[in-house]
């Protein structure tokens, strides 16, 4: 049996020590996140969701986290009250806070609080899917990025806005790729090494071969089962690498 068929029949069996969606507010609205704990844990993931907002796929994977010996929270970037059905609600609600960076940053601060208030161990690593991604290098370049071992991205936007920058002492980054994917090019790619070369900083980049934009998300059109398996294995190295100290 393949890995990635494995970790999806071990997502649906897993028992984490407990698991629960967590309700909190950030300036007066609410938002719903979820929290999934492992017996002794081995460190703390920051799960950032996809572009459709904190959904059961974001709960999958911070389960399958937990059945690995990790506690996770994936939080919750838009809030309770913002449509995501259609993509102009998705594009709406990802276009306002690429607009508002400080707003961004304080509803990853938010899902922080709402981690570490739960976990018995504050050794994090932050990952992130598509737009969860973006977000992931936004929390890596901000004033918050000590506050993590290493930053992982699967098929997530690469680009740095305007007014921001590497500057060499950010922790490691792990980039995550299809190389099919026409939203993230490989020109995208390539423009995101060569900045993080020119800064000094530590990272790794895997590209696989035909995946597509999303490639991770288990029964969509775009999933692809090697590059998921891949990427997943690649990511559970880059957790043991960065929880080892």
């Amino acid at each position: 049996m393949r890995l990635t068929s494995i970790l999806m029949a071990s997502a649906c069996l897993a028992t984490p020590a407990l698991a629960e969606d967590v309700s909190y507010t950030v300036d007066g609205e609410s938002f719903t996140g979820y929290w999934a704990e492992a017996e002794n844990p081995a460190g703390l993931v920051l799960i950032i969701q996809d572009w459709d907002g904190m959904t059961d796929y974001e709960r999958q994977r911070a389960d399958m986290l937990a059945e690995m010996g990790y506690n996770a929270f994936a939080l919750d970037m838009f809030g309770d009250e913002t449509p995501t059905e259609t993509v102009d609600h998705r594009r709406a609600a990802t276009g306002a806070l690429y607009q508002d960076r400080e707003r961004m940053r304080a509803l990853i601060e938010a899902g922080i609080e709402q981690a570490l208030s739960r976990s018995s161990v504050d050794q994090m690593v932050v990952m992130g899917y598509c737009f969860g991604g973006a977000v992931t290098l936004e929390m890596a370049r901000s004033d918050m990025a000590d506050m993590a071992e290493g930053y992982a991205t699967f098929h997530g936007g690469l680009s740095t806005p305007e007014g921001q920058s590497w500057d060499g002492d950010e922790p490691p980054v792990l980039v995550l790729h299809g190389g099919a994917d026409t939203s993230i090019t490989m020109e995208d790619v390539a423009g995101f090494a060569t900045e993080l070369e020119a800064s000094g900083n530590t990272y790794t980049i895997e590209v696989y071969s035909n995946a597509p934009h999303a490639f991770t998300v288990f029964g969509s059109d775009r999933y692809q089962e090697r590059a998921d398996s891949a990427s997943w294995e690649a990511f559970s190295t880059f957790l043991s690498e960065r929880f080892s100290g």
